[in-house]
């Protein structure tokens, strides 16, 4: 399990966390609801982690909507910072940059 995605299902799950003025821009342009972003967190699946992030640790995740639609989101804690964990970007995948899966990007 990512070490990275523990600590933000435990800052989701308490509370702690924040939807940036992106994320909320690129929610509104793909109709999806934050409600199910952040939902999403505690069945994801890890698509990518940037551990190393100039502004701290990010992963981009694989979930799903309440109607079963994919949804890409980019989650990251603070550089230094306990939490909270911020909801960086949400949106479809497009699925002529995407395996069928969504879980790796095509070449």
């Amino acid at each position: 399990m990512s070490e990275i995605l523990d600590r933000i299902r435990t800052l989701v799950q308490s509370g702690d966390y924040r939807v940036s003025e992106h994320g909320y821009d690129e929610l509104a342009e793909d109709g999806i609801f934050a409600s199910d972003a952040i939902a999403g967190v505690e069945a994801a699946v890890i698509v990518e982690e940037y551990a190393d992030a100039w502004k701290g640790p990010a992963i981009l995740l694989l979930e799903n909507d309440q109607n079963g639609r994919p949804i890409h989101a980019v989650w990251a804690i603070p550089k230094g910072r306990p939490g909270p964990a911020i909801l960086v970007t949400a949106y479809r995948p497009d699925p002529t940059r995407w395996t069928d899966d969504f879980r790796s990007r095509k070449k």
